[in-house]
């Protein structure tokens, strides 16, 4: 006992509580900054002006720190959560191609059955699912993008981080991808059978409930692993794409620095880069967004079985057109969504530094060696 209380293990907190505790003073600390920006940006207060001079050159929040990573997360909220509401229509539709394509044969047929069946209220079935589901998993995906971009950067050291940088970028959207897809997952599930099964359920509150009940707590996780198929690579083409795209728009098509550009025209840049990127998300990500699909309905199906009853052409091609629309336009709209409120934080836009600051500290070091040296 006097070994336990020597080492601090009787008295001293649990992690999980200093964990808490550390959450809520972030939290705090961040509901301030964002109120500062805020009159920073609307001229609240004649003094705030003058302080927002200042602060809107990136002191509001400091580039790495717990706050930005949780200003981050918050962008992906509302980015991800609000843009894949937008385009529930799209998603449901898609989803009952995929899982009933003697039905819902082509995309005006399947926007014309379902119209007729259920008006226009059945569109957006599922929808409080696709906002809960979709929103952790923006928090969880641009959060940990973010962080883990910084930490692989660290590991790579200031020598190697820009030559690696897209590795880097592929490494830390996987990483972010794998922890949101666990968040993701039983949100997904209770949608595709929402919108696909019809009486099985009206909405989140019911469907939960009763996937609960009828298959047990892992009957949520059942589509996990295709779920890390289809969301994994299509998260690593999103990021490691639009990095570069936007990227290469900078260093190409814009004949000025990215800093000297206006907020619209990096926000223009951003949609586009987006756009680019979704487009190649969509092909990439599609077969495995088909296995999702046919698992969640099917009960007791597996990948072997969904393989079987597709066929290639319809796992790679089935709703594929459609979900090129979709996703290509959710993409882009989310990108400018996020960069918009990182833009309203006093944080600058994503992407299109071709000089990191990591190769900045490279070149530095370079530069004091060379002068020891003379």
């Amino acid at each position: 006992m006097a070994s336990r209380d020597k080492v601090g293990c009787s008295s001293a907190p649990l992690p999980l509580d200093r964990v808490l505790a550390a959450l809520v003073a972030s939290a705090e600390q961040l509901g301030r900054r964002w109120e500062a920006a805020a009159r920073v940006r609307f001229g609240k207060a004649a003094g705030a002006a003058g302080v927002g001079k200042a602060e809107g050159k990136g002191e509001v929040i400091k580039m790495h720190t717990p706050l930005f990573y949780a200003t981050c997360a918050l962008g992906g909220v509302l980015s991800t959560g609000l843009t894949h509401l937008a385009v529930t229509p799209l998603d449901l539709v898609k989803c009952n191609m995929q899982v009933d394509p003697g039905k819902y044969r082509d995309i005006p047929s399947a926007f014309g059955v379902m119209f007729h069946e259920q008006g226009p209220r059945g569109f957006f079935k599922g929808w409080m699912a696709t906002l809960v589901g979709y929103s952790c998993q923006g928090a969880c995906k641009f959060g940990f993008y973010e962080f883990f971009k910084k930490c692989y950067s660290d590991i790579a050291g200031p020598e190697n981080a820009e030559r690696l940088r897209t590795l880097i970028y592929l490494a830390a959207s996987a990483s972010a991808e794998v922890i949101a897809d666990v968040a993701l997952c039983p949100m997904e599930s209770v949608k595709i059978r929402v919108q696909t099964q019809p009486g099985f359920a009206r909405c989140l509150i019911d469907g939960l409930p009763k996937i609960v009940q009828s298959e047990g707590a892992f009957g949520l996780y059942k589509g996990l692993l295709p779920l890390w198929g289809r969301q994994v690579p299509y998260t690593m083409m999103k990021f490691a794409c639009f990095e570069t795209i936007v990227e290469m728009v900078y260093k190409h098509a814009v004949p000025k620095p990215k800093d000297q550009c206006s907020k619209p025209l990096q926000l223009a840049v951003s949609f586009a880069g987006g756009y680019i990127a979704g487009v190649f998300c969509a092909a990439i990500s599609h077969p495995a967004d088909n296995l999702v699909s046919f698992l969640n309905n099917a009960h007791g199906a597996t990948v072997a079985d969904a393989v079987r009853t597709l066929g290639m052409w319809g796992l790679f091609m089935r709703g594929l057109p459609l979900r090129i629309i979709m996703v290509g336009t959710l993409t882009g709209a989310q990108w400018a969504a996020y960069d918009a409120f990182k833009v309203f934080v006093g944080l600058p836009t994503s992407g299109g530094v071709v000089r990191s600051c990591a190769a900045a500290a490279a070149s530095s070091l370079r530069q004091e060696g060379h002068g020891k040296q003379n």
